[in-house]
């Protein structure tokens, strides 16, 4: 097993976020996580990537236990967290950006190698290399902000949120881009409130409702689901 949250817990003051959740990611999976806004979804990747504490419960990567561990310490064990809203800085080049996903890295001889990868992945990233990221598309932006976490060579992606404020036919493309990065290898946490996008890229996801899953399973199944159909579907 690639990740295993067991019963995780997390507080903001005396509001309960996470009410005691389990969530397994498998070897080279693509897992999502959808619910409403405020369900506590972004959350639980905060409680992976070390950025909120956990009141109780466990958090497990590739046999290691890293709950309480330091995010530095997190991101260097292979687990990097693509942020809602593409979190990129903005007055810096494309170019720039890229190469902060990869400043905890030592084999420096292998940054311009991956960087040439990420531009093959991403060619319109390439043509606008010496741009400011604030000025690319929605589109663009969000993979830039996928390239960037790339460039940290994760054994486990977090994705918080990816299609937000994306054209259909953008979803779409990003939906083909993590099937491929997830072809490599590469393990996938999505947190989403896209149906469509997890049905395309997933085979299995949790429902989450007020801080608790309430419902788990393969995807076929659980886009079945009348209470799936209504709250993500329209009907």
């Amino acid at each position: 097993m690639l990740l295993n949250c067991k019963d995780i817990k997390v507080n903001y003051g005396k509001a309960e976020a996470v009410k005691g959740i389990t969530v397994e990611v498998p070897e080279a999976s693509v897992i999502s996580i959808i619910g409403a806004n405020g369900t506590g979804k972004s959350t639980i990747l905060k409680a992976i990537s070390g950025l909120v504490r956990l009141i109780s419960g466990e958090i497990w990567f590739q046999g290691k236990r890293i709950d309480g561990t330091a995010v530095h310490d997190i991101v260097n064990l292979g687990i990097v967290h693509v942020p809602e809203g593409r979190r990129l800085f903005p007055h810096m080049s494309v170019l720039s950006n890229l190469r902060l996903g990869a400043y905890l890295r030592k084999d420096r001889a292998n940054i311009n190698m991956d960087l040439d990868e990420i531009f093959k992945r991403f060619p319109a990233l390439r043509m606008r290399c010496n741009q400011q990221a604030g000025s690319l598309s929605g589109g663009e932006q969000q993979m830039l902000s996928i390239g960037r976490a790339l460039m940290a060579r994760p054994k486990l992606l977090l994705m918080d949120e990816p299609s937000i404020g994306l054209a259909p036919l953008i979803i779409q493309e990003l939906g083909n881009v993590i099937k491929a990065i997830n072809e490599t290898g590469l393990g996938v946490l999505l947190v989403e409130q896209n149906a469509h996008l997890v049905a395309q890229i997933s085979k299995r996801a949790y429902v989450l409702e007020v801080g608790e899953v309430v419902l788990e399973g393969e995807i076929r199944e659980l886009m079945a689901n009348d209470l799936v159909r209504r709250a993500f579907l329209g009907g």
